[in-house]
């Protein structure tokens, strides 16, 4: 097994009077994030007035999806039809946001670029673009709350949908993750968006895209290191997330103001029911990446969707087992290209710390 995943790059930088180094995303030459998996477009827009935007990956072929919610605080949109026994297969595009349910207007936006395309289930009247939708909360990050993704970030994300590399880090609905919020925003860091692919010498591919914006720490599952989380009181290190759970004086129990979304896709030929298994299995990627996922504080929201490009037999359990592995890469990619914000150190500002 190969995996495929992205480079990044490390530049110093000095920003709000303190010296920080951030991770810049570097596409690389080839397609090796969700878009390679022929079929697949992605485009994100982010607002320049407050660290928020949208992000919308483009099935305009129509792929079989469906989705699986684990985290208490959900905001979606088209969710229902998801489900096996529903009668729609296919969608023609998702959009990840951030700026909590607002944000769900973004996806108004996608419709009216796939309409004017044609683009959409077909009935006597019209063809219906099927465009579901998840949203993270980032309205604490900046000074105005009132600012979030609307309808026309939606159009102009899918404007920008290309099959090219992603870009990856503090980007369209990644702009205004943060993480490691356990313990109050006062000690969290930059999340932010990434991707990753796996492709087998069978040619089956399964990738991965996530917009990180965890109250938990980001952790390397393999070597159970922290990546990014909640920071010490002198900002230094990492606290074990074990040691905050057991700790009542700091404990953040405030709910539905994180979340982490997400897509995992495949090119192979799965029916609704089989990717339901997949994504269900993509979400211990998750909880191996975060800790703790799946919290009455996070609306954990991961589609799934399937191309149909391989249709040979293929092992569900392999490809629900890759679902889980390039999500959790997909996760850690996204904060690692992180670029700080002031008061929110990227992975990159912050050396050391406790697993």
């Amino acid at each position: 097994m190969m995996r495929v995943l992205t480079g990044v790059a490390c530049v110093t930088l000095v920003s709000w009077g303190l010296a920080v180094s951030s991770i810049v995303a570097q596409p690389s030459d080839t397609r090796d994030g969700l878009t390679a998996i022929a079929g697949i477009r992605v485009g994100h827009h982010t607002l320049d007035s407050r660290p928020t935007g949208c992000t919308v990956v483009l099935t305009e072929a129509g792929a079989v999806a469906t989705v699986d919610v684990r985290g208490a605080a959900p905001g979606t949109r088209e969710t229902a039809l998801l489900d096996p026994v529903n009668t729609v297969q296919k969608v023609h595009a998702i959009v990840l946001s951030g700026g909590s349910a607002f944000g769900l207007a973004a996806a108004d936006g996608v419709m009216r670029y796939l309409e004017e395309r044609k683009v959409g289930y077909p009935t006597r009247a019209a063809n219906v673009p099927i465009v579901p939708a998840a949203i993270l909360y980032d309205l604490s990050i900046g000074s105005d709350p009132t600012i979030h993704p609307t309808a026309e970030c939606g159009y102009l994300a899918a404007q920008a949908a290309t099959d090219k590399p992603v870009a990856e880090g503090s980007i369209g609905a990644g702009a205004g993750a943060t993480v490691g919020k356990i313990a109050g925003l006062g000690r969290a860091m930059k999340g932010g968006i990434g991707t990753a692919m796996i492709h087998l010498e069978n040619g089956v591919q399964v990738a991965a895209l996530m917009a990180v914006n965890s109250v938990g720490n980001i952790i390397d599952p393999d070597s159970g290191l922290p990546v990014a989380g909640v920071r010490s009181a002198d900002g230094s290190k990492i606290v074990a997330v074990r040691d905050l759970v057991r700790d009542t004086t700091l404990l953040d129990t405030r709910t539905g103001e994180n979340t982490t979304i997400g897509i995992v896709a495949t090119n192979t030929r799965l029916t609704k029911t089989e990717l339901a298994i997949v994504a269900r299995m993509a979400h211990d990627g998750l909880a191996r990446a975060i800790r703790p996922a799946h919290t009455p504080s996070d609306g954990d929201t991961i589609f799934a969707i399937a191309t149909g490009e391989l249709a040979d037999d293929v092992s569900l359990l392999q490809i629900g087992a890759l679902a889980a592995d390039a999500t959790a890469d997909a996760i850690l990619r996204g904060v690692r290209a992180a670029t700080g914000l002031p008061g929110f150190p990227s992975a990159g500002d912050l050396q050391g710390g406790a697993p």
